[in-house]
């Protein structure tokens, strides 16, 4: 029947620390608002400072006592991601929760990152697995305490169904789709998110304590949705249909309900995928276990995208 299971079911989040990417708007905002809320100092990761300040200033009002601050973290540049990480772990304190939020959709020309990689392959995935090796060493810190088993958690989307890896064109130079690319993306999110659960398993304590755990939105009112370098037909399209889309689609308060729910619940599974129950997971209030494409399971595929994702951040994770 899946869990009918709202903000008031979030267990007390007091004294843990959360590290939330892109948490300036969107369903990362919205994230970091309940989770601070409910007494976690959450650390919103932001690319902009003045959005990430802007984002805090409107999250203190709502939650006056909040214990919140803004790091600035750059995805799309890994030197950024290296001096965030740093900084973090040389604070010398444990990291409860991380969650990956952030992300590019759809852009209709080719961008790059700082690195020279496909922007929403560099961002969503690359960035992202970098974060999390880097960031290891606090997760362990913290699953070696008597606290709550420490997560990550990883958003993907419904897109992945639609994605393929191409391992001989991961950084699609030789052809670009901009829907195709972000499908890649987030198929490769939630095959990493399954790598991480299976290697996490096999590793000794404390860091088998870490839980890897995948979430999506269905498909969510949010700035990715709405903003973007859009055709002007698909632009109108959007700006006519405001109405009609507000009553098909999660708002991004909605749509962060099974983020909070991968992030928090007591009843999470090890390598749990979960997403509203609603029509073809787009939408509602219903969490349970979201549907898995089968090529988010391949293992073989699994370990020759973690291998790529090792040579290209130039990092070790759980090696």
């Amino acid at each position: 029947m899946g869990k009918y299971w709202t903000l008031t079911d979030m267990p007390n989040q007091s004294g843990r620390r959360v590290i939330v990417t892109g948490a300036n708007s969107g369903i990362g905002y919205h994230a970091a608002l309940e989770l601070a809320r409910n007494g976690a100092c959450v650390v919103l990761a932001c690319r902009n400072r003045a959005r990430g300040e802007a984002a805090v200033a409107r999250l203190q009002k709502e939650v006056p006592n909040a214990q919140t601050e803004v790091a600035i973290l750059d995805l799309a540049a890994l030197d950024s991601v290296r001096e965030f990480a740093a900084r973090e772990i040389s604070r010398g304190v444990p990291l409860d929760l991380l969650i990956n939020n952030a992300g590019v959709m759809a852009p209709k020309r080719r961008l790059e990152t700082k690195d020279g990689l496909e922007l929403q392959f560099g961002t969503n995935v690359l960035g992202h697995f970098v974060l999390t090796a880097l960031l290891l060493p606090a997760l362990i810190r913290s699953a070696a305490t008597e606290r709550e088993r420490p997560r990550v958690v990883t958003i993907a989307s419904i897109a992945h169904k639609r994605g393929r890896l191409r391992f001989d064109d991961l950084q699609c130079v030789a052809s670009y789709s901009p829907m195709s690319a972000y499908q890649q993306s987030k198929l490769a999110n939630l095959i990493l998110a399954f790598e991480l659960d299976r290697r996490l398993r096999v590793t000794g304590e404390p860091a088998s304590r870490i839980m890897s755990v995948a979430a999506h939105p269905g498909v969510a009112d949010t700035n990715l949705f709405q903003v973007g370098e859009f055709g002007l037909a698909e632009k109108i399209a959007r700006r006519g249909l405001g109405v009609v889309i507000k009553k098909l689609l999660n708002s991004d308060g909605e749509g962060a309900l099974a983020t909070l729910y991968a992030a928090t619940a007591p009843d999470v599974q090890d390598g749990g995928y979960y997403g509203p129950k609603g029509f073809r997971e787009m939408r509602g209030r219903r969490i349970d276990n979201a549907e898995i494409a089968p090529q988010a399971v391949d293992r073989s595929a699994g370990e020759r995208l973690w291998e790529e994702c090792e040579r290209l951040g130039g990092v070790k994770l759980l090696g």
